[in-house]
């Protein structure tokens, strides 16, 4: 599938540490039905065989509704279950190893928390860069903070699209209205929400709103 910054626009993030009825697949699936216009699939204690197979069944769904998915660091899952893409972090296999070695069209996303780290993962052939965190989160408790300016500096500081990410939910976007970002990325937001459907209609059209407000 190939790359454009609406992707961006709503990023689910998968989180399993919500005790709820609903299966992860089940939430997975009312996160598309809700709007979310790219999901990536973040495992970080499940063994590769179940990895696996999860990225495959998700592929599937993530296919009905023509969202990309994208694999939390795990390239090798990535490659093997068909998904659009990979997202790494500043400890992962080089953006530019990825790049030789992928699919044409392969979506490649980095995390970068400074300008030299954005600016490097455009010259490695990233698609997108996730800036963050810019507010405290739950899934990641010793994130290193950023301002918005410094969001906006990292931003402005690469031609590929940055998305948003770290403890943003409903009560806080609008400190985001002056952000240079394309999109947010959401984890708890979405996956804790007692009705995933409707929070996530909701989310999307706020995030929109702002998007359009920046540009």
């Amino acid at each position: 599938m190939k790359f454009n910054k609406e992707m961006l626009i709503l990023y689910g993030i998968t989180d399993r540490s919500p005790a709820k009825e609903k299966s992860l697949y089940e939430q997975i699936e009312d996160a598309l039905k809700g709007g979310v216009t790219m999901l990536q699939l973040r495992e970080k204690d499940l063994n590769p065989e179940d990895f696996l197979k999860e990225a495959k069944e998700v592929k599937k769904l993530c296919e009905k509704f023509g969202v990309p998915l994208i694999i939390n660091d795990n390239l090798d899952v990535a490659l093997k279950s068909g998904a659009d893409g990979v997202h790494v972090g500043s400890e992962d296999l080089p953006v530019s190893e990825i790049r030789k070695i992928v699919p044409e069209n392969f979506i490649i996303g980095a995390t970068a928390k400074t300008v030299e780290q954005a600016k490097k993962a455009e010259e490695s052939g990233a698609d997108y860069i996730g800036v963050g965190a810019v507010f405290p989160s739950p899934t990641k408790k010793n994130a290193i903070r950023i301002t918005v300016d410094q969001l906006n500096e990292i931003c402005s500081s690469v031609l590929i699209p940055a998305v948003a990410i770290g403890g943003i939910g409903i009560h806080n976007l609008d400190e985001l209205k002056n952000g240079k970002m394309k999109g947010v990325a959401l984890v708890s937001a979405i996956f804790s929400a007692e009705d995933i459907v409707k929070t996530t209609a909701l989310l999307k059209e706020k995030v929109r709103n702002i998007i359009l407000k920046g540009e």
